[in-house]
């Protein structure tokens, strides 16, 4: 599929992206492992190994058709998007968390995206299987897009904090921009099976987002961690980086198809993370309104 929107407008969208992250972050990001290791390493556990495990479930579930089954697999490897620290920080979550743990994550996914990748074109071997697989050329590939943005935006902040953090709103802005228009460019690849996609796709992704939030959430807040770092956590485990996920499909994996639930999952979980926290701040209003009566009887 060599046109203009595999070979100059996705690798250059992902760019954009990657390289906003990079704006944002240092290297004291990746070394707060060590200062909040429990919570660290917990989140990271359930976006590594629990998401695709459920992402799995959820697809055989559905008994979705090969390619989209492997696409969703895909989006459940691809590491959180820029947007779940915008999200936090509306929902009063842990910012820093949520900006360490897209740090890690986008260097690890490096390594288990390609993984769970292939696993799952082993396992529901689509028909053009032979020709989707990330072989190591791809695999670098996936690393030149990912990091080498992310380590340009890291060498901008590091030469002038000050610029960076003047350009951290604009390249939000254009990010959540080039998302919306990938997705639109996805779909229109696509328009002829897109109802039929939506169907089949609709539901499974809705089901895997709003399981990702509640899990995100829920496995921390059980384990003691408190409230901010446990919204960060849902956050940062329900909101992926689609972008990344459509680039590897059509750019690196050639397979439009493979991109659709990437696409609609990037419809989809704005409203439905909006709406996640509102409620878990509604229900941290109840908490507090509890414990201030408690304390005046």
């Amino acid at each position: 599929m060599d046109s203009a929107l595999t070979t100059v407008a996705l690798p250059l969208a992902l760019a954009v992206v990657m390289f906003g992250l990079g704006l944002s972050l240092t290297p004291q990001d990746f070394a707060a492992i060590g200062r909040r290791p429990k919570v660290v390493l917990l989140a990271l556990a359930l976006q590594l190994l629990v998401l695709p495990a459920l992402c799995f479930g959820i697809v055989l579930a559905f008994d979705l058709p090969p390619l989209l089954a492997v696409g969703m697999l895909l989006l459940a490897a691809s590491p959180g998007g820029t947007t779940a620290n915008l999200f936090s920080h509306l929902f009063r979550g842990d910012v820093a968390l949520n900006i360490t743990l897209t740090a890690i994550n986008s260097v690890v996914a490096v390594i288990t995206l390609p993984v769970v990748t292939n696993l799952a074109i082993q396992y529901f071997d689509p028909a053009d299987s032979g020709s989707l697989g990330l072989q190591f050329g791809k695999t670098a590939q996936v690393f030149a897009v990912v990091l080498v943005p992310v380590a340009l935006g890291m060498l901008v902040r590091r030469r002038s904090a000050a610029f960076a953090d003047r350009m951290d709103k604009p390249v939000r802005i254009l990010s959540a921009v080039v998302l919306a228009l990938v997705i639109v460019g996805t779909m229109l690849a696509e328009q002829d099976r897109i109802g039929e996609y939506l169907r089949q796709i609709g539901l499974p992704a809705v089901v895997f987002c709003l399981l990702s939030l509640s899990i995100g959430f829920a496995v921390p807040r059980l384990l003691g961690i408190d409230r901010r770092q446990a919204t960060a956590s849902a956050f940062e485990i329900g909101i992926h980086n689609s972008t990344l996920a459509i680039a590897v499909a059509i750019s690196v994996l050639d397979s439009v198809e493979l991109a659709v639930p990437a696409a609609v999952y990037g419809v989809l979980m704005f409203p439905l993370a909006a709406v996640f926290g509102w409620l878990i701040s509604r229900n941290a209003g109840a908490e507090v309104d509890q414990a201030a009566s408690a304390r005046s009887r």
